[in-house]
């Protein structure tokens, strides 16, 4: 039998709007006002996210935010707090 090979998996570094390297479980802050369909008011520049989960595709961060529910954000929206 020939050994197993690690296969590593190659993930990209998903970064804020300064260049920080971003986590799950990380706090963001938002850097401008952005608007949500569906909801009569944008979320606000200085909204704080706690415990943002980092996933594929377009919008790469899950996370719910106070007053507006579950919700998928850009990370060039967003700073590390």
């Amino acid at each position: 039998m020939e050994p197993k090979q690690k296969i590593e998996e190659e993930t990209e570094k998903i970064l804020d709007a300064n260049g920080n390297e971003l986590n799950d479980g990380d706090t963001v802050i938002v850097i401008k006002d952005l608007p949500v369909k569906g909801a009569p008011k944008p979320v606000k520049a200085g909204t704080k996210v706690k415990n943002i989960r980092l996933t594929d595709g377009d919008h790469n961060i899950s996370c719910k935010i106070d007053g507006f529910g579950a919700m998928g954000l850009k990370s060039e929206f967003v700073r590390k707090a």
